[in-house]
């Protein structure tokens, strides 16, 4: 296993990191690039205390269970919605293994949460993913907005998880199914840039445009002798 694991840890793991940085920071570009400056912009660079004030407001509030309306009307879904997320980023990144690899490597690692608690989250977060694939094929309204990228994007999201349980529970295989892990982690990684995952990015923008034209041109600043 030993080039194997030199390989994918190796040259394959920064081609992975170098498109996930580069797509991530193209993707940022066009979509700042993007906005019309007469519908999107309009007096951003003017009113700027308002308009940073109502995307920071947009951002917190979307980013709390229950924080906005859109939250409240669909309980079960946001506490699935929550799990899900929380356990997608919280686990990888403050992993016990993973912040000894990042002091092994480059003398540096994050805290880190017990090995217990990753398992929680694991379980807790592909629970939560059935649940989401069980609510696209149930209600109407989501199963038409759903195509197989969908099922496809879902899959790359999870696959790190289940193959880095399987491997961290010493499972039949278990180098086999350490590569796999490594793998499907930096298949994600490069994904998330061309696909959905970029909302990973792509919230923080749109939430933070939307805060702005809200907390401009949407009643933010009524009664400021705007037209709006």
């Amino acid at each position: 296993m030993y080039p194997i694991y030199q390989f994918v840890t190796g040259p394959l793991a920064w081609i992975s990191f170098a498109v996930f940085f580069t797509g991530v920071i193209v993707r940022t570009v066009f979509y700042i690039r993007g906005l019309d400056w007469q519908l999107d912009r309009v007096t951003y660079s003017v009113n700027t205390g308002y308009g940073i004030k109502g995307a920071l407001r947009s951002v917190f509030f979307w980013l709390l269970p229950f924080g906005t309306r859109s939250w409240q009307v669909k309980p079960g879904f946001t506490l699935m919605f929550f799990v899900f997320h929380i356990g997608l980023l919280v686990t990888p990144v403050f992993l016990q293994a993973h912040n000894i690899l990042l002091r092994e490597r480059w003398g540096f690692s994050l805290w880190s949460i017990s090995d217990k608690t990753a398992d929680i989250l694991t379980i807790l977060m592909l629970v939560a993913a059935v649940f989401l694939i069980l609510r696209r094929i149930a209600l109407p309204e989501v199963r038409i907005l759903t195509d197989s990228s969908d099922y496809l994007v879902l899959a790359i999201a999870v696959a790190p998880f289940i193959t880095g349980f399987l491997a961290s529970r010493h499972a039949p295989g278990y180098d086999f199914w350490l590569i796999l892990h490594i793998l499907s982690g930096e298949v994600m990684l490069a994904a998330i840039p061309f696909t959905k995952l970029s909302h990973f990015v792509l919230f923080f923008l749109s939430r933070a445009q939307l805060g702005m034209d809200f907390g401009i041109k949407r009643g933010g600043m009524k009664g400021k002798g705007m037209a709006w």
